[in-house]
C-alpha cells in the first residue's frame, strides 16, 4: 500500500514538472469594426471629455451594447458615443429597431470619410459633436399668462445629445428623395461639421440657436 502511495506521488511530482509556465500574452487592441483605432483620439473641448465616451476603456469591435446602458437615468453618459450615433439614425416609425441596418450606415459612412480625409473617422466624429452642440439656448419663464423666453447655459450631456440628434437629423433630410445613399450624406455631414462649414445642417442649426438665445439674453 505504501509503495502505492510512494508511486503516486513520484508521478503526480512528474506531471507538475512537465507543466509548461502561464506565459502573459499581450491582449490584442480592440478596434472598431476591426480597423478604426481610439487610442490617438483627442477630445479637445475640456467640458465634454467625461460624456463623450472614446478612451480605451470604452473601446468596442462593434456600437452594440444590448441596451445595457439604458437601465438607469444618465447611464447613457457612459456609452460609446458611436453606439450612440447609431441608434440616433435608427428614428422615424418605419427605422425603429433596425440596429444592424443603422450599423452598417454607420460602417459605410467611416470608409467613406477614411477614403475622403485620409483621418481616423472616430476623430472626425468627436470634432463634429464638439463643434455642433449649442453653448447657449433659450428657454420659456413665466406664469399666469406672461411668457417670456430667457438665455440659458446648456449642459454637456445636453450638447452632446442635441449634437448627435442635429447630425443624423441633417443627413436623414440630405438623403430623403436623394440619389445619394444615407451613408454618403452623413459622411458629408459629418466632414462639415468638423471643419466647422456653414454646409452642414447641425451648424446652421446651432447657429440659429446661439443667435435667438443671444436676442433673449
Amino acid at each position: 500500500m505504501a509503495a502505492e502511495v510512494a508511486e503516486n506521488f513520484e508521478e503526480t511530482e512528474q506531471f507538475v514538472e512537465t507543466v509548461a509556465p502561464v506565459v502573459n500574452a499581450e491582449l490584442p487592441d480592440i478596434k472598431l469594426f476591426g480597423r478604426w483605432s481610439c487610442d490617438e483620439v483627442q477630445v479637445s473641448d475640456m467640458s465634454l471629455q467625461d460624456y463623450i465616451a472614446v478612451k480605451e476603456k470604452y473601446a468596442r469591435y462593434l456600437p452594440h451594447s444590448a441596451g445595457r446602458f439604458a437601465v438607469k437615468r444618465f447611464r447613457k453618459a457612459q456609452c460609446p458615443i458611436v453606439e450612440r450615433l447609431t441608434c440616433s439614425l435608427m428614428m422615424k416609425g418605419r427605422n425603429n429597431g433596425k440596429k444592424l441596418m443603422a450599423v452598417r450606415i454607420v460602417k459605410h459612412a467611416f470608409e467613406i470619410i477614411h477614403l475622403l480625409t485620409g483621418e481616423n473617422p472616430l476623430q472626425i466624429l468627436v470634432s463634429a459633436i464638439i463643434n455642433s452642440g449649442p453653448r447657449e439656448d433659450s428657454t420659456r419663464i413665466g406664469r399666469a399668462g406672461t411668457v417670456r423666453r430667457q438665455a440659458v447655459d446648456v449642459s454637456p450631456l445636453r450638447r452632446v445629445n442635441q449634437a448627435i440628434w442635429l447630425l443624423c437629423t441633417g443627413a436623414r433630410e440630405a438623403a430623403f428623395r436623394n440619389i445619394k445613399t444615407i451613408a454618403e450624406c452623413l459622411a458629408d455631414e459629418l466632414i462639415n461639421a468638423a471643419k466647422g462649414s456653414s454646409n452642414s445642417y447641425a451648424i446652421k442649426k446651432k447657429d440659429e440657436l446661439e443667435r435667438v438665445a443671444k436676442s433673449n439674453r
